[in-house]
């Protein structure tokens, strides 16, 4: 058991919360001094937000890469230099201090241009990133998540606002906050730093027109400081406008031509576990995405509900441990708009999968759906791809929906004693077990099995 675990069952929960950032910021302190505060020389732009961060952030970078910029990234999926890119173990966004300080001590030897720096409000509200310079805050949205922790949606908007705090308070940099024009929450974030700069399809500095949607991805037009630009973007989905928008934002900020930004955007040609299509010669379509909040899930579903032609057929879950409140709603969303649902586990941890799926399944059955008929709780998730690819008939769509890129899954220990080894948690941690996991892998698999079937 961990010190932290220790502490934690020793001290009343209501104090621990109030002395635990101190904790962090004393670490977050300690650790800058032993590897000699190593993001000092950096330039530092930091995306955070619910959702597209990922998706915000690799765009980004590969359009600083293409422009020549020796570039790094860190981010939920991946983190490294230029196309030297490697996977993000950690089951986090934004990783300890002791591994970031360790990470940014190795950009800092690679005498990086530029860090992209994906920034949670967790990170945000434990001092994770103290000694980072942020020249540049990029926000995306700011809706539904990590209740469980902040306790209400004000304190968590006010986690992230303190990006923009720091990006305003750092002299060397350029003092400038990227910011979602339509989000609710976007004068609260403007005010906080020197230079905003707004993005959006009404009422912002940089506007998108005449968009165009596809499979293959997004394109439409833009005018920069009265520069008219064409953006080509190789994600799908309504939301990835919004998202390179935010880097057509930054390209403009730091000084690259019009040529630079469109070129570096149309250059991504994807980000593994967003909207990642699965094709193994079936004729039906199978999409890998990290969706897992209710606005990402209306914003995904409200995409895609139209263009495709057969039925949508959707498999997600919940993590355990985590916001409770949005499971009703991601069900009541899901009955809503997809054809036939189906409920897995997603990181139960040390909690009763089938409470969390039962949760999700009552906002199911709220929108209209049926136990058995398009309803269906199939609680192993390699079981539940296969249940979902088994349903599908020619031109139909099924979404693999929670963890897309992600290389584990924390599940129950007495459900899965046999499987290798337990992970430290803050919640009962001899109770919860890491297990390898690869979403498009499974995905894959349960595709060839069903052709196989049918052969």
């Amino acid at each position: 058991m961990s010190v932290r675990s220790i502490v934690k069952k020793i001290i009343p929960k209501a104090v621990f919360r109030k002395i635990e950032p101190f904790g962090h910021f004393l670490e977050a302190v300690l650790f800058n001094i032993i590897y000699r505060f190593p993001a000092r020389d950096l330039k530092v732009i930091a995306v955070t937000g619910t959702n597209g961060k990922t998706s915000t952030s690799f765009i980004i970078h590969r359009m600083l890469v293409d422009a020549g910029y020796n570039a790094a990234i860190m981010t939920t999926v991946a983190w490294g230099v230029n196309d030297d890119i490697k996977p993000q173990m950690q089951h986090m966004t934004s990783v300890s201090v002791p591994v970031l300080m360790k990470r940014l001590r190795y950009l800092r030897n690679k005498q990086v241009d530029w860090l992209v720096l994906e920034v949670t409000s967790h990170a945000l509200a434990q001092y994770r990133i103290w000694g980072v310079p942020i020249s540049i805050a990029v926000m995306t949205n700011v809706t539904h998540e990590h209740l469980d922790y902040h306790g209400t949606f004000e304190k968590y908007r006010d986690a992230k606002k303190k990006l923009f705090k720091l990006a305003d308070r750092s002299k060397k940099g350029l003092r400038t906050g990227v910011i979602n024009a339509e989000d609710p929450s976007a004068t609260l974030f403007a005010a906080c730093v020197a230079h905003p700069i707004t993005y959006g399809v009404d009422g912002a500095d940089v506007r998108a027109e005449n968009i165009k949607l596809s499979p293959g991805g997004v394109q439409y037009d833009v005018k920069v400081a009265g520069k008219p630009l064409h953006i080509t973007c190789k994600l799908p989905g309504s939301f990835n406008v919004y998202n390179s928008l935010a880097a057509v934002c930054v390209g403009h900020v730091i000084g690259l031509s019009g040529k630079q930004i469109e070129r570096g955007i149309a250059a991504l040609e994807g980000v593994e576990g967003r909207m990642t299509r699965i094709d193994e010669g079936q004729n039906f379509s199978v999409i890998v995405d990290y969706a897992h909040t209710p606005d990402s899930f209306e914003k995904l579903f409200k995409d895609l509900k139209p263009v495709i032609k057969g039925r949508l057929i959707v498999m997600f879950g919940s993590a355990g441990r985590r916001d409770a409140e949005k499971r009703t709603v991601q069900g009541r969303l899901a009955g809503k708009y997809a054809d036939i649902v189906v409920l897995t586990e997603e990181d139960d941890r040390d909690m009763d999968g089938l409470e969390i799926m039962n949760e999700i399944a009552a906002g199911v059955e709220e929108a209209g759906k049926t136990r058995e008929k398009d309803l269906f709780l199939v609680h192993d998730r390699a079981e539940a791809i296969r249940f979902a690819v088994g349903k599908a008939k020619k031109g139909d769509t099924v979404l693999l929906l929670g963890k897309g890129h992600e290389k584990d899954i924390l599940r129950n220990g007495p459900r899965a004693a046999e499987l290798r080894h337990l992970q430290q948690d803050d919640h009962n941690p001899e109770r919860v077990i890491v297990v390898p996991w690869d979403e498009i892998a499974e995905a894959r698999k349960a595709l060839r099995e069903l052709l196989v079937k049918k052969s």
